[in-house]
């Protein structure tokens, strides 16, 4: 009689494992704080902006959903069109063609950095934030071109600049090209001190290689967040190459900032704020 029948119980709708147990699907669903260990809901994660809740631990976010944080409601992108020509014809595991199309898939972006005018606070800026998973966020000439375009932006708008950094060092796939992009831009950069408009570079983890040992340490105000590893060649090669133990800590953003490096440690959830602050002194 129709009136008995009813749907499965929902434990019974669950996928089957091999033995014919029954388990809920929850891959993705938590993450690992990479500082005190714990395992954490994502969403909870997400909603704090990648923030451990729990011990203030902060993990890498995504270029866009840094200017996002940053920014006002409302900005416009510029040079969305800019691609890597690949003029090495470089081949490691495979063609960088082909891994500037893979990463371009998975990423969604054209190269390693997104550049933006926006507000902070009601203050017009010329933003760049680089995107940590686009190989490595490494720096090379479509980064340098892009980087380069936002500060003659800048000038011609008398706008403050701020670049929000993520990078392991300039690009091996594009050899010198790569590393010309340092001069490129610190060139860019004494033009725009010479019209006494303000820079804010803002070093997150990991902030490496060329991109340290240019731009990323030449704002009028370097900042940094919490737990930030900062610095030319890492930890690791430093020790072997001198042969000695480094002190606790060192590389680390509040070790910069102890030693004079930097001008402040600020957490994630204070850094709009805090980029307002410092514009307004800067007279941004």
């Amino acid at each position: 009689m129709s009136w008995f029948k009813r749907d499965k119980p929902a434990e019974e709708k669950l996928p089957k494992l091999g033995n014919g147990e029954r388990r809920v699907r929850t891959e993705g669903l938590w993450q690992k704080c990479g500082g005190c260990r714990q395992i954490i809901w994502k969403k909870d994660l997400e909603s704090n902006w990648n923030v451990c809740p729990k011990c203030g631990a902060h993990s890498s976010i995504d270029a866009l959903t840094r200017l996002k944080l940053l920014l006002d409601r409302g900005y416009r992108q510029f040079d969305t069109g800019l691609r890597s020509s690949d003029p090495l014809g470089f081949v490691d595991k495979k063609p960088y063609k082909d891994r500037l199309r893979d990463m371009e898939q998975s990423t969604g972006l054209p190269d390693a950095i997104v550049t933006a005018e926006g507000c902070i606070e009601g203050r017009t800026v010329q933003i760049c934030s680089m995107e940590p998973k686009f190989i490595g966020g490494s720096m090379g000439c479509v980064v340098g071109e892009k980087i380069a375009r936002a500060i003659e932006r800048a000038i011609e708008r008398r706008q403050p600049l701020v670049i929000v950094s993520a990078s392991g060092g300039a690009r091996m796939q594009e050899g010198a090209v790569s590393l010309m992009q340092m001069a490129k831009i610190s060139a860019a950069l004494m033009r725009l001190d010479e019209v006494r408009l303000p820079y804010i570079s803002v070093l997150t983890d990991p902030t490496t290689g060329g991109v340290t040992a240019s731009y990323a340490m030449l704002g009028d105000l370097n900042i940094a967040e919490p737990g930030a590893l900062i610095g030319f060649a890492g930890p690791r090669v430093i020790e072997q190459t001198i042969r000695q133990k480094l002190p606790e800590g060192f590389q680390r953003s509040e070790f910069l900032l102890a030693h004079g490096m930097l001008d402040a440690v600020v957490p994630r959830l204070e850094l709009k704020a805090y980029l307002a602050r410092a514009l307004e002194f800067l007279g941004g």
